[in-house]
């Protein structure tokens, strides 16, 4: 005899459930939850708080200074981790870690693989690798410089920043580009809309990192935006680009409530 259908579908719920489940280990679904991974550095000079690429430009100017971190492939997600907070940890290594110590860093860049080399004998920053390589200045405030690639632990944590949510504008004619910065909650943004006027609410596009844009005229109207986040969060900072804006300038709107 056929089982009742009502018995059917509950039966199959969990795994319907589980088949749209997409974890992410950059996600802020990580928040508070311990993971392993390891850690480097490089020396950084000046010059390397500008540029990234998350396309956040001068790290100083725009708050992050050098309590930054570039994430490996399997942790960059395409961009899509840019923003986001990390609080790291060194363990294991009773020689090199300073016990006790954590620092709370910013994706701001991608740690390139080398596929010249294999994932466990050079290539740290390699697929399925979870690697965060950090300004030295970071690094020291958990370990000795000796230590080289060490072990560590890592989890999302919130990001707390000072003032709004800043919109860097750029472009040309149809083309319209906006940088997205000093973001605080999860740190990151997963997706963008625009609205004008003259137009009703348009999605952008990933340009690359947190730069995003549409192709579009824009000019001579203020100007909306409604951003969302890896923690389901919505915000929307209305006719936060003033109808006299210039291309090449910043403008500050709301800040997600933590």
């Amino acid at each position: 005899m056929a089982p009742p259908l009502l018995l059917v579908l509950l039966l199959l719920l969990p795994a319907l459930a589980a088949g749209h489940q997409h974890p992410s280990s950059s996600g802020s679904s990580a928040l508070s939850e311990w993971r392993p991974a390891k850690a480097s550095y490089y020396a950084a000079d000046p010059e390397d708080a500008i540029g990234g690429a998350c396309g956040f430009g001068d790290l100083g100017k725009h708050g992050y200074g050098m309590a930054t971190v570039g994430l490996s492939t399997a942790l960059f997600d395409r961009g899509a981790a840019c923003g986001g907070c990390y609080e790291v940890r060194c363990v294991e290594d009773l020689k090199y870690c300073l016990p006790g110590t954590s620092i709370v860093v910013t994706a701001t860049n991608f740690c390139a693989p080398n596929y010249g080399l294999p994932a466990d004998a050079g290539g740290h920053c390699n697929p399925p690798n979870h690697h965060f390589l950090l300004p030295i200045q970071a690094f020291e405030k958990i370990a000795l410089w000796k230590a080289g690639v060490m072990p560590i632990q890592y989890r999302r944590v919130k990001c707390l920043r000072e003032g709004g949510v800043r919109f860097s504008v750029n472009g040309r004619h149809f083309f319209f580009t906006v940088l997205i910065s000093n973001v605080g909650g999860a740190g990151d943004v997963r997706s963008v809309k625009i609205k004008g006027t003259e137009s009703g609410w348009l999605s952008m596009g990933r340009n690359w990192g947190q730069v995003w844009h549409i192709n579009c005229d824009m000019r001579g109207q203020p100007l909306s935006f409604e951003l969302s986040s890896s923690d389901g969060k919505a915000l929307t900072s209305f006719n936060v680009v003033p109808k006299d804006w210039e291309y090449g300038k910043t403008y500050t709107g709301k800040q997600f409530l933590l």
